[in-house]
């Protein structure tokens, strides 16, 4: 039986310390009152406060593969579309006109997909897309906001509303679930039985899209996401993808050398943040960013339903073997 999880209640996520008995699992890390979510039986959760020390970093002069780290959207969900849908949605609530155009703004799938991979976040999004066109008028603001207070809060509202029809969408239960997260159990259970193993998220996306994505998950790979270490969102690092700074702050947390951490990734921005990082990438595709130039990736594939935990470590054995 699928266990009840909701964690929409908690501001943040979860994190097993090291000290972790085997017995139990924790999905979720949650940074300021470390709290644990465990569990012997999925059906049976508890919270309960301890003290996460972060893992003292190895120094060694090879590089095994000690964390594998995923993108969410395009990656985890094939959802890039479903935030497109719910920008147009917040668009035409707002009336958000941006000139010399009398009707609402729509981003069409073609538009869509050339900015979702210029651009990393919503609310840069926006922002690049108003100064390149003129920022609009609204419901929110008649006219068009001049000053960079006005223009934050036009963003913020349009943000924040789009995010709420995101996640009525998600719980419609009508997402499609990507092959990566689903058909990878080949290489996720041994490589998480591994000890010192980890398993992270990385997206852009806010906390509550992110969690809602996963919770919508749980019904079909529950053994699966109690296995992730930890996640890193839009909300923890300035800068979004391409910048690299979500991945540096992953190894960090993680307690691993860059060196040794291996990101999925769907689309050349995320591939270029790995890459900034020091980190090898392997690529998993969709429809949107099939035609993408990943050179600069170590791995090419539609989905990851056939490839094997030996076929990632001997990747990264090459990789190191190259330099």
């Amino acid at each position: 039986m699928t266990p009840s999880l909701s964690i929409l209640d908690h501001p943040t996520f979860l994190v097993p310390p090291q000290n972790f008995s085997s017995t139990f699992s924790s999905p979720f890390y949650c940074s300021p009152q470390f709290l644990t979510l465990q569990t012997k039986k999925p059906s049976s959760l508890s919270l309960t406060k301890s003290t996460i020390k972060p893992r003292r970093l190895s120094v060694s002069t090879s590089h095994s593969l000690q964390a594998l780290i995923f993108d969410c959207d395009g990656v985890i969900l094939e959802s890039e579309h479903l935030h497109r849908q719910a920008y147009n949605v917040a668009f035409a609530h707002f009336n958000v006109r941006c000139p010399p155009s009398s009707h609402p703004l729509n981003w069409d799938p073609d538009f869509y997909d050339v900015l979702q991979n210029l651009i990393g976040g919503g609310e840069p999004k926006m922002r690049w897309y108003f100064k390149e066109n003129g920022w609009p008028s609204s419901t929110i603001f008649e006219t068009p906001p001049e000053s960079d207070e006005e223009r934050a809060k036009l963003i913020d509202t349009i943000q924040d509303w789009k995010t709420e029809r995101f996640k009525e969408i998600i719980k419609s239960g009508t997402v499609r679930r990507h092959y990566c997260l689903l058909h990878c159990s080949s290489f996720i259970l041994p490589f998480s039985d591994s000890k010192g193993k980890l398993l992270a998220v990385c997206s852009a996306a806010t906390i509550s899209s992110v969690v809602l994505c996963l919770e919508n998950l749980i019904g079909m790979v529950w053994e699966l996401l109690i296995l992730i270490s930890s996640m890193l969102l839009g909300d923890d690092v300035k800068e979004k993808k391409p910048d690299p700074s979500i991945y540096l702050t992953a190894a960090k947390r993680l307690g691993v050398s860059e060196k040794d951490c291996m990101v999925i990734e769907d689309s050349v921005i995320g591939l270029q943040a790995a890459t900034k990082a020091g980190m090898s990438c392997v690529i998993t595709y969709t429809s949107s960013t099939a035609d993408q130039d990943f050179t600069d990736s170590i791995a090419i594939y539609p989905d990851l339903s056939n490839v094997r935990l030996s076929d990632l470590e001997l990747l990264l054995q090459k990789v190191v073997a190259a330099k």
